[in-house]
C-alpha cells in the first residue's frame, strides 16, 4: 500500500484493522488506502466473497461520536425521504453504525460503507452540464433539510464566521498558510474585513442558514450511468446554504470558467428550488469564504494531496481574487 508521508498513517491502519473484526468480513480482508485528508479512507477487499467496501477512520479530535451518528442520521433520512442517492452504512454484526476503537489511550471512530459504483467527473474536462447537475442536487438537499424533522439529539458543528475565519477557526488561520507574507496578508486582510461586513448584512436567518453538505463539489459525486451518488458528508454542519456553491469550485476558484459554471449551477438549482437575487449576488462572497478556508486548511493539512500539489501557488491566486472582490465591493471575483 502506497502511503503519504504522515506520522499517523500507521496508527490509522492499526485502528482500521481492529475495527474490521467487528464486521462479517474475512479475517484475510485487505485494506488499501484511498485518501488521507480529514480522515483516512480505505477500500476493503474481502477475498472470500470478492466484495469491496469502504472503511473511514475518523481523524482524532475532529468529531465526537454523537456528531458522527448525526451525519449518519441525515444519510438515512435522505435515503428514505428524498431522491438524492447517498452511500449505505454497513452496521457491525451487533448492529452498530459507529465502531469505537481504543488506541493509545484515545477513542477513535470508524464507519463502514457499501462500495459505490461510478467515477467522479474529470476535473480536466468539466462542463456547464456538470455544474447544472450539481446545482440541481444541491437544491434537492436544501429542500430536504428545510422539511426534515431532525432527531432531538442531532449535533453537528457550525460553519459560521467564528468557526470559519473568526476567533475559533476550525481549519486554522489563513495568515499562517504557505506563501502568505506581509503583502499577501494586507490584501487578504482587507478582503476578509469586507467579507465579514457583507456576511453580517446578509444575515443568518433560517431562510439562508441551515444544515449543509459543506463540501459539495464534483469530486464528491460518483457517476454511474444515470445514477449519481453524493458522498463524503463528513464536513456537513450548520452554515449558509449558498456556501455550498463556494465548495463547488474548491481548489479552482480562480478558473476563468467559474462565471459560466456559476450560471449553470444557478440554472440547475432553480430547476428544484427558488433562488432569490439576494442569494445569488452573495455567491462571490461564499467563493472567497471557501477560498480563505482552504488556504488555512492547506497550512494545517500538509499531508493532503491537494496541499502538497497546490499550497505554493494558492496564496497568489487568492490575492488576485481578493483584489477583484475589493474593487467590486464584494460583487465579483473576475
Amino acid at each position: 500500500m502506497e502511503e503519504p508521508d504522515s506520522g499517523f498513517v500507521d496508527d490509522d491502519v492499526a485502528i482500521a484493522e481492529r475495527a474490521l473484526g467487528e464486521y462479517d468480513l474475512s479475517p484475510n480482508s485487505v485494506l488499501r488506502l484511498l485518501n488521507l485528508s480529514e480522515n483516512a479512507t480505505y477500500a476493503v477487499e474481502d477475498p472470500d466473497t470478492g466484495g469491496s467496501s469502504i472503511l473511514r477512520v475518523h481523524r482524532q479530535n475532529y468529531h465526537r461520536r454523537n456528531e458522527i451518528e448525526s451525519e449518519l442520521d441525515w444519510l438515512a433520512a435522505l435515503r428514505r425521504d428524498s431522491d438524492v442517492t447517498v452511500p449505505t452504512v454497513l452496521p457491525t454484526r451487533e448492529g452498530q453504525r459507529v465502531v469505537t476503537v481504543e488506541h493509545n489511550g484515545t477513542e477513535r471512530y470508524v464507519v463502514h460503507f457499501d462500495m459505490v459504483s461510478g467515477a467522479e467527473p474529470d476535473e480536466q474536462t468539466l462542463t456547464d452540464a456538470d455544474f447544472h447537475t450539481l446545482g440541481s442536487i444541491t437544491a434537492s438537499l436544501h429542500n430536504h433539510v428545510q422539511t426534515w424533522q431532525r432527531p432531538a439529539q442531532f449535533a453537528r458543528f457550525s460553519w459560521d464566521w467564528e468557526h470559519s475565519l473568526g476567533d475559533r477557526p476550525r481549519w486554522g488561520r489563513w495568515r499562517d498558510a504557505v506563501g502568505v507574507g506581509p503583502a499577501e496578508a494586507e490584501v487578504l486582510g482587507r478582503a476578509t474585513d469586507l467579507l465579514r461586513r457583507n456576511l453580517s448584512e446578509y444575515g443568518s436567518g433560517p431562510e439562508v442558514f441551515g444544515l449543509v453538505h459543506a463540501d459539495l463539489r464534483l469530486a464528491n459525486l460518483l457517476v454511474d450511468g444515470d445514477t449519481i451518488t453524493v458522498i463524503d458528508f463528513d464536513d456537513c454542519g450548520f452554515g449558509w446554504y449558498m456556501y455550498d456553491f463556494g465548495t463547488a469550485v474548491s481548489f479552482f476558484e480562480d478558473d476563468p470558467a467559474v462565471p459560466s459554471w456559476q450560471d449553470a449551477w444557478t440554472a440547475g438549482f432553480r430547476t428544484r428550488r427558488e433562488l432569490p437575487a439576494s442569494d445569488e449576488q452573495m455567491l462571490p462572497s461564499f467563493v472567497l469564504l471557501r477560498r480563505l478556508l482552504l488556504l488555512a486548511w492547506m497550512g494545517s493539512h500538509s499531508h493532503s494531496r491537494e496541499s502538497r500539489a497546490m499550497s505554493v501557488t494558492y496564496s497568489a491566486g487568492s490575492c488576485a481574487l481578493a483584489e477583484t472582490y475589493l474593487s467590486s465591493n464584494g460583487r465579483r471575483l473576475f
